[in-house]
């Protein structure tokens, strides 16, 4: 039996989408637990770090290209990690996410990302019926208010994805009082 082997995906981290307003925690909140959890990723050197913007297919918002279709600071694609661009909500469609996947062994998925309701949980409700374990953190996500965030969080638990905190996956650090 081969060991699971675990991808993060960070889902429209991009300024345009991380300005709009988000409940229970703001885009900045968000962003910044993203890149706790890209760090901690990073540095097991066995998993495999995603990030994955939206665009539009008719290039009305300027392409991969545009200002506003870049991930925000400090969270720009780095060696080895994948950028994943997509249409629409889901990561998986349309785009050969499942296949680079696959061909590097990976099991499960931990999600992050903006928004809970959309692009995250149609990734992650995606990636189930795929057959990938999930854990969606939901102390890395938000909506457009709190009770469409708890109720995506709950659909998303019905369908076979479990929930998880960033403590659950960064250790505390030493040094934080």
């Amino acid at each position: 039996m081969t060991r699971a082997r675990t991808a993060l995906v960070l889902v429209d981290l991009q300024r345009w989408i991380v300005d709009m307003p988000w409940q229970p925690i703001g885009g900045e909140a968000v962003t910044g637990a993203c890149a706790r959890l890209r760090e901690h990723f990073a540095d097991t050197g066995s998993s495999t770090v995603v990030l994955v913007r939206y665009v539009r297919a008719d290039g009305a918002d300027g392409g991969v290209g545009a200002a506003a279709n870049l991930l925000v600071p400090g969270l720009e694609p780095r060696d080895g990690e994948q950028l994943v661009t997509k249409h629409g909500l889901d990561a998986f469609e349309g785009t050969d996410l499942h296949d680079r996947l696959r061909g590097e062994g990976v099991s499960d998925l931990v999600i992050a990302g903006l928004s809970t309701a959309h692009g995250v949980a149609a990734t992650a409700a995606t990636a189930v019926r795929l057959g990938y374990g999930v854990v969606v953190v939901d102390d890395a996500t938000a909506s457009v208010d709190e009770a469409q965030h708890r109720e995506a969080l709950d659909r998303l638990t019905a369908l076979g994805a479990r929930t998880g905190r960033v403590s659950d996956f960064v250790p505390a650090r030493a040094d934080a009082n």
